[in-house]
């Protein structure tokens, strides 16, 4: 694999957080049970809330890693899901409604989120964020971040592509004004030395987003790598390959068990994993630790970076396992 350094620094900071989860993981609930922090944490009630898009395999990765961290505490986790920004803003609402003690929420499209959030805050309700808004959660006054660094990512994204002697890259976004989608492609442009093109696609269609990447390719031969933004649509992506007629390569953002799959035979180049379970189980773990103890993972002035991470065929085979599990 390569990496720029100051990638290796953020994986190895990644690493660091990983093996923290799997100690708290590890025999945590009898280590926990008889701590103080622990009874005065009792019967918590934590709502996550995503903009999760009904079928996207990803986000059962996030909900695995949120209800592991939920039960080792006894928490009780209300999770609920909406893609649109506006019904994102009235779930934050209704857990408000409900009194829970403690919200952990994605900010794909911050701005429509700023009022639900401050509304949470001003009710002594601690708000952390994960998987999206990065570059936004502290000004919204947010605690604490788990996540990727989507610009770093997408850098890294361009720098494999032009080693990989590529000239011209199709990027699908699968929701249009989604901050961390946006900013994949848009790093991945900036750092790749070939050309570079974004194809929008309706994430919640998969027979819409095979058609549209099949029609570009037929429309533009010059195409020799497409780059989805989710494992799904390299899935679906190469059977436009295929029903193109076309030899441009896959590559990705995120993983699934078939990515992984397809990554082992050959037929998808590499993926760029962020780790999902351990947002979702950090973001749950930090409120825990905020109503418990008083902690601040971060000190509220950094985010904690689960990524950006490649996997390809050099190291496919230690994250098959974990990820036939369901848990990468």
């Amino acid at each position: 694999m390569n990496r720029t350094p100051k990638l290796s620094a953020y994986l190895a900071a990644a690493s660091v957080l990983a093996l923290a989860a799997a100690a708290c993981s590890s025999g945590g609930g009898a280590q926990q049970e008889d701590t103080g922090a622990n009874a005065e944490a009792g019967d918590l009630t934590i709502a996550m809330i995503t903009h999760e898009v009904p079928g996207d395999t990803f986000w059962d990765r996030i909900r695995a890693g949120a209800e592991d961290s939920a039960a080792n505490h006894g928490i009780t986790l209300d999770y609920n899901s909406d893609p649109s920004a506006s019904e994102q803003a009235t779930l934050v609402r209704t857990a408000i409604d409900k009194g829970v003690d403690g919200i952990a929420v994605t900010l794909a499209k911050p701005a429509e989120l700023q009022g639900a959030v401050q509304e949470a805050e001003d009710a002594g309700i601690p708000v952390v964020a994960f998987n999206s808004g990065i570059e936004e959660w502290q000004d919204m006054g947010v605690t604490e971040y788990f996540g990727t660094d989507e610009s770093l990512a997408g850098e890294a994204f361009g720098e494999r592509l032009n080693e990989a002697g590529a000239e011209k890259a199709l990027c699908v976004i699968q929701e249009q004004g989604h901050v961390a989608l946006e900013t994949r492609c848009s790093s991945l442009e900036e750092a790749f030395d070939g050309d570079t093109e974004t194809l929008y696609v309706d994430g919640s269609s998969m027979p819409d987003v095979k058609s549209s990447i099949t029609s570009k390719l037929q429309s533009d031969e010059d195409i020799d790598h497409v780059v989805t933004l989710g494992g799904p649509f390299a899935m679906a992506a190469l059977d436009s390959v295929s029903d193109a007629g076309s030899d441009a390569k896959v590559a990705t953002f995120d993983l699934n068990k078939e990515v992984v799959a397809a990554i082992e035979d050959g037929t998808i180049e590499w993926a760029v994993d962020q780790q999902p379970y351990l947002q979702g189980y950090l973001s749950v773990e930090g409120l825990w630790l905020i109503n418990a103890n008083g902690n601040d993972i971060g000190g509220g002035t950094e985010p904690v970076l689960t990524g950006p991470s490649f996997v390809d065929a050099d190291n496919v085979g230690e994250v098959a396992e974990f990820a036939e599990k369901g848990t990468r």
